[in-house]
């Protein structure tokens, strides 16, 4: 038995299932790791990791892995920059680095982006399909060090993504996540878009289910802006879109290298929310960057206010071995986690009366999982955000509910 867990963003999870099917064609494998002394321990661990946030996830998980597993053989892939190699080594030479295509050539089979064509495909849920569509980009921010693993933008035919999805519906899924380092440059080195591959799918993928597009910068989205907001009028695309813009400030934007300014991705986000009635914008704010002034932090505390977002992933900067950033981290931690403090305070009063503007209303929302409350089960609606319901519900369904109530990462419903 083999055991692949994974961290991370969909992208990651996409790339563990993937080598989660390639390992399942000779072993038995799961998402989990079995209750020590209950089962047999795993033949095999592989820790398919994520450090955009930092190495301290990756080392605890593997830190439990050899406490608990000290026979199994570890395998770390996903995000692993020179870094993390070089922690690892001074806590253990156990660890052995492989990659997705590593294990498709010793399995002498195609590490190609696509499942199987018969039969149950191995996921961590049946309902959910996640479809990596590229990987790399064409960005270098100066904080980032996935652009160093991954490398440049490798966007993956549109046929077999097509093939994948309508694979994927035909199996049961209900939600398919499209996803990607970025999302947003898709098809750029092979001559199509993001939008046209969305209305691909929809045209040639029949069936009741629910596309969520992944994260995207905001600079490659406004090259086919329209396109695209015309395919979030088919109901079958969460009216939900991840548009990172990392701080309210130029000053800061332009020492991060994002190349994007605050006024294009203003225009960006009210595009979305004006079109489309309580749509989910979500984006991502890193507070601390190396430069960032008490001036510009303010700028972007202005910036979520105007904007609104529904979901805002809050980072405060860790320097990343290697990158441009690291070389200036001067700010002190004391001030980072004050800021962060502050932002999530604004963010969170914000999205709260986003949330609040559902009450009262009744909608077909998708099971996807048990409630962090006891008792209690998560669903999605239309727009992807999180609905609180009491009772425990079987994941995949479809139910009807009445929206009574809100908080700021949750509707509250009750079945009708």
């Amino acid at each position: 038995m083999i055991s692949v867990l994974n961290q991370g963003c969909a992208a990651n999870f996409g790339d563990g299932e993937k080598i989660a099917r390639i390992l399942s064609k000779n072993h038995e494998v799961r998402f989990n790791l079995p209750e020590t002394g209950v089962q047999s321990y795993p033949e095999a661990i592989f820790l398919n990791v994520c450090t955009v946030k930092g190495n301290a996830g990756a080392i605890k998980l593997l830190r439990h892995v050899l406490d608990e597993y000290p026979d199994s053989k570890i395998y770390i892939t996903g995000c692993a920059p020179k870094d993390l190699r070089e922690e690892i080594a001074k806590i253990t030479d156990k660890v052995i680095y492989t990659s997705r295509e590593e294990i498709a050539a010793g399995f002498r089979v195609e590490a190609r982006n696509d499942v199987e064509r018969e039969g149950s495909s191995l996921r961590e849920s049946p309902f959910v399909g996640i479809v990596n569509i590229e990987e790399g980009c064409l960005d270098a921010c100066s904080f980032c060090s996935t652009h160093l693993v991954k490398g440049r933008l490798r966007s993956f035919p549109q046929a077999h993504i097509v093939e994948q999805v309508s694979t994927l519906v035909h199996d049961g899924c209900q939600e398919i996540q499209l996803t990607g380092q970025d999302c947003a440059c898709y098809g750029f080195d092979t001559g199509t878009n993001l939008a046209e591959l969305v209305q691909a799918i929809l045209v040639k993928v029949p069936g009741k289910y629910r596309i969520r597009l992944g994260m995207g910068n905001p600079r490659h989205m406004a090259a086919y802006l329209e396109p695209l907001l015309d395919c979030f009028t088919d109901d079958r695309l969460y009216q939900f879109i991840h548009l990172p813009v990392q701080s309210g400030s130029d000053n800061v934007l332009r020492a991060m290298n994002r190349r994007h300014s605050v006024e294009d991705y203003v225009k960006l986000a009210n595009a979305f929310t004006e079109r489309f009635d309580r749509f989910t914008l979500s984006t991502d704010i890193i507070v601390g960057h190396p430069g960032e002034t008490q001036d510009d932090f303010e700028q972007t505390l202005r910036l979520v206010r105007q904007t609104r977002p529904t979901v805002c992933n809050i980072t405060r900067y860790v320097a990343r071995p290697g990158t441009v950033a690291a070389r200036n981290d001067s700010i002190p931690d004391a001030i980072k986690h004050e800021r962060s403090a502050t932002l999530f305070e604004t963010f969170k009063q914000i999205a709260e009366e986003n949330n609040r503007r559902w009450i009262g209303t009744r909608e077909t929302v998708f099971i996807e999982k048990p409630g962090y409350r006891e008792g209690t089960s998560i669903a999605r609606n239309r727009a992807y955000r999180p609905v609180a319901i009491p009772g425990i519900l079987a994941a995949g369904q479809e139910v009807q509910v009445h929206i009574t109530g809100a908080e700021p990462f949750a509707l509250i419903a009750k079945t009708e």
